[in-house]
């Protein structure tokens, strides 16, 4: 009996499997790099967080802030000049990298809608401009105090105006907390 060739995968095909077989999509180099320097700066998060959309890979709850960290390739970073380049299997890479490209923007329109701020960081911004990176959280953080800050100013105006006693104190008293009673 002699075997057939045909049902053995060439040496390409092996290696290839057992490279794509790596590949993690949990706690990646660029997710912990991140993850390091955003608790070595003070900031608290979730991880792979099940309960949203789109499982986002670092989440900030306290200040709805939302964090993907995309591989190029995988996210189709300059999809445009990158999809011409690729040699092998394009029948299969370019749907599945467009379907990527699509789910993404869809997962940042229900995030925004739900009230969530997005940021998406790409591999090489992370591993070029980690200080850059986090500087965005910070600051994306900052703006979101500050809208807490006026949503509580709005909740005081409309208690002002509609109750009799003066609810200054109340007021005084939730800016130095930096929450609502």
């Amino acid at each position: 009996m002699g075997t057939n060739v045909k049902n053995y995968p060439h040496t390409d095909d092996i290696k290839r499997r057992r490279t794509m077989s790596r590949i993690k999509s949990k706690n990646t180099s660029i997710e912990i790099l991140l993850r390091k320097a955003l608790w070595h700066s003070g900031i608290r998060y979730r991880v792979n967080y099940k309960r949203l959309p789109g499982t986002p890979d670092i989440v900030i709850p306290k200040y709805h802030i939302v964090i993907f960290c995309d591989g190029e390739f995988w996210h189709g970073k300059d999809w445009k000049i990158k999809k011409l380049k690729i040699q092998s299997n394009r029948y299969y890479w370019i749907p599945k990298i467009e379907h990527n490209i699509s789910r993404d923007e869809k997962i940042n329109r229900i995030l925004l809608h739900l009230g969530w701020t997005v940021i998406r960081f790409w591999g090489v911004e992370i591993r070029k401009n980690l200080t850059g990176c986090v500087n965005e959280i910070m600051d994306a953080i900052f703006q979101n105090q500050i809208d807490d800050v006026r949503n509580i100013n709005c909740e005081f105006d409309e208690a002002y105006w509609s109750s009799s006693k003066n609810v200054i104190p109340q007021l005084t008293d939730c800016l130095l907390v930096g929450k609502t009673k």
